[in-house]
């Protein structure tokens, strides 16, 4: 398993591809699985497209609007809608590997979610095969 650090100076889907790719290159599996996985409740991981950059400014005017922050919410953090957000996108995601090399589609990429910056983020891939 691999361990990596992040800072997420704000909202944001951070591109971790090449992480997620270093740490399949790493382990020498060339066929299995790998599942990258983020430890932070206000924070998720999921899969999405890399081409262009509105798709990702979409997808967080839409999470936005899908979970505005609203006086009745308790918690005394006040970041009810990153846990929100985060519950949604989900903590973690499994790729194929085949050839050594993660099974993504030509528009894909993995992404790290941040829904409570600033942060220093940490996220894990671990790799499971022969």
């Amino acid at each position: 398993m691999q361990e990596f650090s992040l800072p997420t100076p704000q909202e944001d889907f951070y591109n971790i591809t090449n992480e997620v790719k270093q740490a399949i290159s790493a382990s020498g599996v060339k066929d299995g699985i790998a599942v990258v996985f983020c430890p932070h409740t206000t924070a998720g991981i999921t899969i999405n497209e890399n081409a262009d950059p509105d798709v990702v400014r979409d997808l967080l005017l839409g999470l936005a609007k899908a979970y505005p922050d609203r006086s009745e919410f308790r918690h005394f953090e006040g970041n009810s809608t990153a846990h929100m957000k985060a519950s949604t996108v989900g903590s973690s995601e499994t790729i194929i590997i085949a050839d050594g090399k993660p099974i993504l589609g030509t528009w894909q990429s993995v992404y790290f979610c941040e829904f409570d910056p600033p942060r220093n983020r940490k996220f894990y891939v671990q790799v499971i095969g022969g």
